[in-house]
């Protein structure tokens, strides 16, 4: 890739605490400190939440739900190293957080997810990763 196709990303100063609240919650459902259960999933996201895997196929918040479940009944150790977090205002409320994902240093993908601050806390609306050399 040419470095000129890369996108010069900079967070606004006026979002830096909202950019480091998010990091801290990234990658979505593998921070056991927000939560393990099924009802600590459904709570982080937005009813409407889906998402799209790096496979490039789409999930329902049922089945994203459902895999979570499978995960934690059948644990494995993974390795996660997060970098080049990116925040975006889309809305009032509403945030775009990008970031760069290696998986047991091997797996890189870019991730974003659409974040929702509510009454309640942050939600998750959408979730994307795609695959990256």
């Amino acid at each position: 890739m040419h470095p000129e196709m890369e996108p010069a990303l900079s967070t606004d100063p006026a979002l830096l605490e909202i950019l480091e609240d998010l990091k801290r919650r990234e990658p979505i459902f593998h921070r056991p400190e927000f939560g393990t259960s099924r009802a600590d999933f459904e709570s982080m996201m937005h009813p409407e939440f889906w998402e799209i895997g790096a496979s490039g196929r789409r999930y329902s918040r049922d089945c994203v739900l459902a895999e979570l479940d499978r995960r934690h009944r059948h644990p494995a150790e993974d390795v996660w190293e997060t970098s080049d977090f990116h925040c975006r205002r889309l809305a009032a409320d509403v945030y775009l957080l990008t970031y760069t994902l290696i998986q047991n240093k091997i797996r890189k993908t870019r991730r974003s997810t659409i974040w929702q601050h509510t009454e309640v806390g942050w939600k998750i609306i959408f979730h994307q990763g795609t695959m990256s050399d």
